[in-house]
């Protein structure tokens, strides 16, 4: 006859966060076993791609208790957040918003020049 089990804990559902395993003992008992949630990679909070360098952590694991800040950052603008790529887009479109800029501040000194040259 098959061994009946019971949960160990008062969460008496079968949900996502009471998952468990059934383990032999070494007394031969059957017991269960409670399974922690898989944690998921870091993403990037623009472009949704996976960040490199950074641990792979359930957020309670993520505390300064467990994981100090240099291992949950990148030592980069927006390390931590943003992939590099997201980063560096925004880099190159600030330049050349600025380069914009300066174009026509140039064009409309030149206008002016025109005008009051004629």
């Amino acid at each position: 006859m098959v061994q009946r089990l019971t949960y160990r804990r008062r969460h008496a559902y079968h949900t996502k966060s009471n998952r468990t395993r059934i383990v032999k003992t070494p007394g031969g008992r059957l017991v269960y076993q409670y399974v922690k949630k898989a944690a998921s990679h870091p993403t990037c909070a623009v472009s949704g791609a996976r960040l490199n360098g950074l641990p792979q952590r359930r957020p309670s694991e993520l505390s300064n208790k467990v994981l100090s800040k240099k291992n949950k950052t990148v030592h980069r603008a927006y390390g931590g957040h943003l992939s590099h790529s997201v980063v560096r887009e925004r880099i190159v479109r600030a330049f050349l918003i600025e380069e914009q800029k300066i174009v026509k501040k140039v064009l409309k000194l030149q206008k002016s020049k025109e005008k009051a040259g004629k």
